[in-house]
């Protein structure tokens, strides 16, 4: 490999099974000293939100949840465990529609399936809801982190998600800290010299999906990835996630209603 091309480099890091009431930063730093890994001004954390969740105890058991009149309705018509769908509309701001084994929901400003919960890595008959506040977990991991390494880092919590008419789970960050998530590329120039006017590069969106690779989607028990060497931006502190208005989001606001 030749040094002067531009290259990152990914590390899986493996785990003990986390469970509700764990310390994520206490879980870390144990996999980090076992497995010999020593971090680095500039390392990005990736962070599955499923880890994180569990860890602040967003493990639900369905057989706590009693469905409401809404949630029997929408169930059936989305093919859903009723007291599941129960969960989505607590946890959701709106449903748009859906799909037979999914709701698409509006959830934190963002367009996810069933709100973002999930019935994959954890136990049977429970579910795991998105962190409550996935940039706030972002920034104490991140501070437990920088006080274990004496290094400043940027912490990505990271969930899948569809996109419109692909087949596949991509990337994208549902909270960071210590990093600018999204960069504006305006006002630089492409390979022609032409002036970009409305380009804006998802820098940990990109970087979640890669870290997936690694993740994997069943028992890898890899809930972390470190990325070292990627052109981000650092920052002090956190910058809050850039979201598009439902208004101006190309997606959305061609959703017809139904």
């Amino acid at each position: 490999m030749v040094s002067e091309l531009p290259s990152i480099q990914m590390v899986g890091i493996r785990t003990s099974l986390i469970g509700v009431g764990d310390d994520m930063v206490e879980v870390l730093c144990e996999a980090f000293e076992k497995h010999g890994v020593f971090l680095e001004d500039r390392d990005i954390l990736v962070l599955a939100e499923s880890a994180v969740a569990t860890a602040e105890g967003r493990l639900v058991k369905l057989s706590t949840v009693v469905p409401g009149k809404i949630a029997e309705e929408l169930a059936g018509k989305y093919c859903l465990d009723p007291r599941e769908m129960e969960l989505v509309l607590c946890e959701c701001d709106e449903v748009i529609g859906g799909v037979p084994g999914a709701a698409l929901t509006l959830t934190n400003g963002t367009l996810s399936p069933n709100a973002g919960i999930d019935a994959s890595n954890a136990p049977e008959g429970h579910v795991v809801l998105l962190p409550k506040d996935a940039q706030k977990s972002a920034a104490y991991i991140r501070k437990g982190v920088e006080e274990y390494s004496s290094c400043h880092v940027g912490v990505i919590i990271g969930d899948s998600r569809t996109q419109p008419l692909r087949l596949g789970c991509m990337g994208v960050a549902l909270g960071t800290s210590g990093m600018v998530p999204v960069e504006d590329a305006r006002g630089s120039h492409d390979l022609f010299g032409k002036p970009l006017h409305i380009t804006r590069k998802a820098v940990a969106d990109n970087l979640v999906s890669a870290a997936q690779l690694l993740m994997g989607e069943a028992d890898e028990c890899i809930p972390c990835v470190l990325i070292r060497g990627a052109p981000v931006e650092m920052c002090e502190g956190s910058e809050e996630m850039p979201l598009f208005t439902p208004e101006e989001c190309m997606y959305y606001s061609n959703i017809r209603r139904t």
